[in-house]
């Protein structure tokens, strides 16, 4: 039996991975800040529910010793993230962005990835398969937004790709210092979700397929990539 922890996972792409995970055969961990939203979550979906706050020292190492008195983790996915956007859901640009908006951002998309991975890698160590999947974005790409007359060239926003393309960084690190590890970073399109407001034009099932796809990784599958659901992407 695999078990999988899913950051995030109350709602949008999270919530969708972990139930494409659950019917697949795993034991999932559905890691939400919000107690009770995870609570309905995870009893729709026959998840474990475990209260988790990716920016949050003592939630974080308390999740973590839950799992363990449980019998351990094999799967982790870095889902949890936030954008900058106005209140009417506009994206914030270079103009209007301050180091105020960025460290709230990279807290919880960069930090948070560090502060659950070093916390869980303890339990993903002692697996037989280990794998950690960082969700990452297209915008992570310098080649892509530093390509005129395209849809990623055009985005506007510092934080959010910003935070992103350090996710990636993260990603090879550690995919580096853990050999035997499957540490990977997806792209999972423009997915409509409260994360954008619900702009993107995919829907989440279209958005999860290639967190599920490299969730489910063997030991021989690909490590330290940066992919899409067509492949492999340019850094």
């Amino acid at each position: 039996m695999t078990t999988t922890l899913i950051t995030g996972a109350n709602k949008g792409l999270g919530f969708e991975t972990a139930r494409r995970l659950i019917a697949a055969g795993h034991t999932v961990y559905l890691g939400s800040r919000d107690a009770e939203r995870g609570r309905q979550a995870a009893e729709r979906l026959g998840a474990r529910l475990v209260v988790l706050d990716v920016t949050d020292d003592a939630s974080v190492t308390a999740a973590a010793k839950a799992v363990e008195a449980d019998g351990g983790l094999d799967v982790l996915i870095n889902n949890a993230g936030i954008e900058a956007r106005t209140p009417d859901g506009g994206v914030i640009g270079a103009a209007e962005v301050t180091a105020d908006m960025m460290r709230e951002v990279f807290e919880t998309n960069v930090f948070g990835v560090v502060r659950v991975t070093h916390a869980f890698l303890p339990l993903l160590r002692r697996s037989a398969a280990p794998v950690v999947v960082n969700v990452s974005s297209g915008l992570a790409s310098l080649e892509r937004v530093s390509t005129p007359d395209t849809p990623t060239h055009a985005y506007p926003g510092v934080a959010y790709p910003a935070s992103k393309t350090t996710v990636n960084m993260v990603t090879v690190q550690y995919a580096k210092a853990f050999p035997e590890m499957r540490i990977n970073a997806v792209e999972p399109g423009y997915t409509a979700t409260d994360l954008n407001a619900h702009t993107g034009h995919q829907t989440v099932e279209e958005g999860a397929e290639i967190i599920v796809r490299m969730a489910m990784v063997g030991p021989d599958g690909p490590t330290g990539g940066y992919f899409d659901i067509e492949g492999a992407l340019p850094w």
